[in-house]
C-alpha cells in the first residue's frame, strides 16, 4: 500500500494524539492558533505532507512539530510519536514540592468552628452544669 501524497490536517492532528478527537482538531485548526510552515491555517481541510512543519499553541504552550509521516489510523502513543519529530523548547520546570511537611495552619482560640477536643470540652462544661440544675 503506498503512503497518500497528503493528509487532511485535523485527521493528521487526530492521528498524532495532538487533539483527543477529531471535533477537537477542527475547532484547534479554526480557532486560528495554528501555522502551517509560517502560514496561518483557518481551514481544517487543508492538506499536509511529510516535511510540513506545524507550530500551534496548545494548552497555553507553544509546541513546534515537524511531520514525518502520513497517519494511516489513530494507533497507540508509539505510533503516534512515529508521525512527528517534536521541535518544541522544552517545557519550564515544575517547582518541586518539598519532602519536609508545613507546619500545621495556626488560629486564634475561639475564632472559627470548635476543634474536637474544644467541643469535648463545651459538651463535659454543659453536661456538669445540667446535673446542678437538677
Amino acid at each position: 500500500m503506498t503512503e497518500p501524497a497528503g493528509q487532511r490536517l485535523d485527521k493528521w492532528l487526530w492521528f498524532a494524539r495532538i487533539a483527543k478527537t477529531r471535533t477537537l482538531a477542527t475547532r484547534l485548526v479554526a480557532s486560528g492558533k495554528l501555522r502551517v510552515n509560517r502560514e496561518k491555517v483557518s481551514k481544517p481541510s487543508r492538506v499536509v505532507r511529510a516535511g510540513d512543519v506545524i507550530t500551534a499553541v496548545i494548552h497555553g504552550r507553544v509546541r513546534i512539530l515537524r511531520i514525518l509521516a502520513s497517519g494511516t489510523r489513530r494507533g497507540s502513543a508509539m505510533e503516534a510519536g512515529t508521525l512527528y519529530d517534536d521541535l518544541s523548547p522544552p517545557a519550564p520546570a515544575r517547582p518541586v514540592r518539598s519532602l519536609v511537611p508545613s507546619p500545621p495552619a495556626q488560629r486564634e482560640r475561639g475564632a472559627g468552628r470548635p476543634t474536637k477536643r474544644d467541643r469535648r470540652l463545651i459538651e463535659a462544661w454543659t453536661s456538669d452544669n445540667r446535673r446542678e440544675a437538677d
